[in-house]
């Protein structure tokens, strides 16, 4: 059943681009997407260098093995793995760990949400499978096969959303913090005590407060800022490279890693927890897929931000190897190696690109979240789309506020940079830990590469990312627990929603009403039935909800036309509009009962209550001309839903006040008067080619009287109560954290946008 949900929901959009269109993108990105990574100059020396892991000498061996480091790492990780290799990744042009998982279950039967598959994919994927036996088989075989491994895929992938959404609260500080550091060298040790904390909060709150103005007028104002930024730190490192070391480029051997390996030991080992700071904002970029291009990301990040990078970390190594007197390791980093004379410029432009840092990973959080949501992840929250021409602009208010709240906890519990490094490492770190892990999934099961590839992938990869998150671990009790413990909070909230969900949706299929049962009532139902359209709203797509025999058993009176409407987020990003609408009969004609499911992406809009009641009568109105008869159609139980598009028979309305609303058209209308001057008259407008018996004129007739007596949406609204018998964990999960979430969330988007003064809720309790 939850097959077919998907189907011709499966592929991406294709949008041409012209090269000024991604080029605009492309600098747009530098505000948005390379904040992150282009301030990471700021501290990965500094952190690297922080405590007693490591100290710099005379012979340089430290500072050079750090450089050699921190190149191979950002040109494997962020370079090669991410910007070559898992961009191309995406889902229908998005992306983000959650992308990866949905992608995986439209090729695999391997979700465990209602409606996760594409089947498409699935009938190439059952024919391809049928052809051949091949790697994609097998492991597909093997992961359909043991819902364990379902479950498993389920939490790795929450896993990863879960880290992410910790690196959102942990990077803002880290990258503020670090700018503001810069005080310490331009001010009196007394005075930076005072003012850094302070101004640090300060920074922090402005930048939360600035989010509602979106992606779009967020990335116009800082990219100037982020490509001043990146200019400054490769002109400042150019400089101290010619300056100060110009042989400083023979440090990018991966001879000197070794060297730094043998000479350090266990505490080279410790430090490299810092080193992979280097990297932060990687996943980020990912994450920020939707909000931009493959093509803009990737020339933003070759052309411009990765050569800015190289010369920024090489112009610090060459300083500090020409230094060996500095106060403390501590001030080992970035500012040290400012010329005195432009600290302040460079302080500011600093604090600047840390706040659009912040940005990257924020933005990421909102992607992230809302893709969770959309299936059945997490808790609704209101999504607000900040854009009308890029879909994935969007902003959650009360996602943005968590985060800011907690960002200055940790800022304000932490108060040094040094903590802030070792719980932002092992965040990045796990979240890349788990791409990687999906990425070599997709290889083959989307693919259709050879298991050596992904093998290849995964070891190649995996043991690069496995080394450093060891190194994380080592930092557990100096500040790597916050992340662990963010993400346990973060998984606890989306497994307890995620099981509550379903154990809803199986109380609705357990305790659904046969359609035998309302057939036999006979074309009256054994009920009044009055003017209008009554919309039914369930989750089912077959057969009939509880909360409709529930109504009728204590009011035995509904409308004259019955429309068992069902929304659905489908696990790809957007569903086409001509693809939007399945609709099909149940029983004979004359019952005018009718079921409608509506499809979603994950990143789709949906739209108003005017809107999309125009476009679902739109579509009702073309089954019923079109006698159900659709190629596309399939069965869902006994009845045959055909995908319609809602456009093709124009829906005209006109309010009393004589205001028309539709399409000027010279085709045959369908048209009814009305007596009372108020009431709203609709009219059908046919193709002129369209051929419409006498039952059909009857059936479209009977549609258009409805419209015009008024559409009244019907609601189930449930509470879920474990079994009585249930085991104490069951109980305490139900009863209260799935309840407590519930009443603390928003309902389904379509309900915000119902007239409230058209809405009947019928209350429910589920024994589940």
């Amino acid at each position: 059943m939850d097959l077919e949900l998907a189907h011709g929901a499966g592929a991406p959009r294709k949008q041409g681009e012209s090269w000024g269109a991604v080029l605009l993108l492309a600098y747009q990105s530098l505000g948005v997407v390379y904040g992150d990574v282009a301030t990471s100059p700021l501290y990965v020396f500094k952190s690297a260098f922080a405590g007693d892991d490591i100290t710099h000498t005379a012979g340089n061996e430290e500072i050079y093995g750090v450089l050699s480091f921190v190149f191979w790492t950002l040109t494997l990780i962020s370079l090669l793995k991410y910007v070559l290799i898992v961009l191309r990744a995406n889902d229908g042009g998005e992306g983000g760990t959650f992308a990866l998982y949905s992608l995986i279950c439209r090729h695999v039967r391997a979700g465990l949400l209602p409606g996760g598959g594409n089947s498409e994919d699935l009938m190439a994927d059952d024919k391809d499978a049928a052809g051949r036996r091949g790697d994609r088989s097998r492991a597909r075989t093997v992961l359909e096969r043991y819902r364990v491994l379902q479950r498993l895929l389920l939490l790795f992938a929450l896993l990863g959303t879960c880290m992410l959404i910790g690196d959102g609260v942990l990077t803002p500080a880290l990258s503020v913090s670090s700018a503001v550091s810069g005080l310490e060298l331009s001010m009196e040790k007394a005075q930076h005590k005072y003012v850094g904390l302070p101004v640090t909060c300060a920074i922090l709150i402005c930048l939360f407060a600035l989010q509602h103005y979106g992606t779009h007028r967020v990335g116009f104002i800082f990219a100037p800022i982020v490509c001043i930024w990146l200019l400054c730190i490769s002109m400042i490192g150019l400089y101290n490279i010619i300056h100060w070391n110009h042989h400083v480029y023979r440090a990018l051997s991966p001879y000197y890693m070794y060297q730094f390996l043998k000479k350090t030991q266990k505490g080279g080992w410790l430090s490299l927890g810092g080193i992979l700071l280097c990297v932060t904002g990687s996943e980020a970029m990912y994450a920020d897929l939707g909000h931009f291009s493959q093509r803009s990301i990737q020339i933003a990040f070759i052309s411009v931000v990765y050569p800015a990078l190289v010369l920024a970390y090489m112009g610090q190594a060459a300083y500090i190897s020409q230094h060996h007197s500095f106060e403390n390791s501590y001030h080992i980093g970035f500012y040290v190696s400012v010329p005195e004379k432009l600290r302040w410029p460079v302080l500011v432009i600093a604090i600047l690109a840390s706040v659009v840092g912040s940005q990257a990973i924020i933005t990421g959080t909102f992607s992230i979240i809302k893709q969770c949501s959309a299936l059945s992840c997490f808790p609704g929250v209101k999504i607000v789309h900040t854009s009308s021409t890029v879909h994935g602009q969007i902003y959650i208010p009360e996602i943005n506020w968590i985060l800011m709240i907690l960002c200055l906890a940790v800022t304000i519990g932490f108060n040094n940079t040094k903590h802030l490094a070792n719980a932002q490492g092992l965040a990045v770190i796990t979240v890349m830990l788990v791409t990687t892990c999906l990425m070599s999934l997709v290889i083959v099961l989307v693919w259709n590469k050879s298991i050596f590839i992904a093998l290849g992938f995964l070891i190649f990869f995996g043991s690069i990312e496995v080394m450093y998150f060891s190194a994380s671990l080592g930092k557990f009790h100096e500040g790597a627990w916050v992340p662990i413990t963010l993400s346990f909070i973060f998984m606890v909230v989306m497994s307890v929603w995620h099981y509550g969900t379903i154990k809803k949706y199986e109380f609705d299929v357990q305790n659904k009403v046969s359609v035998n049962w309302l057939l036999n009532l006979g074309p009256s139902l054994g009920i009044v039935r009055v003017r209008g359209i009554g919309l039914i709203h369930t989750e089912l797509m077959s057969g009939i909800p509880a909360i409709f025999s529930h109504f009728v058993t204590n009011l035995p009176a509904f409308h004259q036309v019955l429309v068992f409407l069902c929304v659905k987020s489908v696990p790809v990003p957007h569903v086409e509009p001509e693809e939007r609408f399945l609709v099909g009969r149940i029983g004979p004609k004359e019952y005018r009962l009718y079921r409608v499911i509506v499809r979603y992406g994950y990143r789709d809009v949906q739209q108003d209550d005017l809107e999309f009641e125009k476009e679902l009568i739109n579509s009702i109105a073309e089954f019923i001309r079109s006698g159900g008869a659709d190629q596309n159609g399939f069965v869902e139980g006994s009845e045959k839903l055909s995908s319609i598009s809602s456009g093709a028979i124009p829906l005209w309305e006109e309010g009393g006040d004589g205001e028309v609303d539709g399409p000027a058209s010279p085709n045959k209308e369908i048209n009814q008067q009305t007596v009372a001057p108020q009431r709203k008259k609709a009219r059908f407008v046919l193709p002129k080619s369209a051929q419409v018996d006498a039952e059909v004129r009857s059936e479209l007739q009977d549609l258009m009287d409805a419209r015009e007596a008024g559409m009244s949406f019907i609601l189930g609204h449930s509470h879920m109560k474990a079994k009585s018998g249930s085991s104490f964990v069951k109980r305490i999960v139900i009863n209260f954290f799935y309840e407590f979430l519930r009443r603390n969330s928003r309902g389904p988007s379509y309900a915000a946008n119902i007239p409230h003064a058209s809405t009947l809720e019928v209350g429910m309790v589920y024994q589940v």
